[in-house]
């Protein structure tokens, strides 16, 4: 599954959120971070850029990452539970 264009996950982590900007908007997944557990607590994508698996890719990039960190991984966002099961 290629995307028509790629698009490039930015991890802000002094903002706590992992970003992707394309067509002059913003995506983004938020995280709380709390010693060694993370919460993602909040999935946005702009109406213009849904459909496109964006929001896919911001998870799996944000729970790749907490992984990488061996943080505890919660989600308090429900479109982030799915990828929790």
């Amino acid at each position: 599954m290629s995307d028509q264009n790629t698009v490039t996950v930015q991890h802000q982590a002094s903002q706590h959120r992992f970003v992707v900007v394309t067509q002059g908007v913003e995506a983004m997944l938020e995280y709380r971070l709390d010693g060694q557990n993370i919460d993602f607590h909040r999935t946005f994508v702009p109406p213009t850029l849904r459909g496109q698996g964006i929001a896919e890719k911001l998870v799996r990039t944000g729970l790749a990452w907490a992984k990488a960190q061996k943080l505890n991984v919660s989600a308090s966002c429900s479109y982030v539970v799915k990828f929790l099961r």
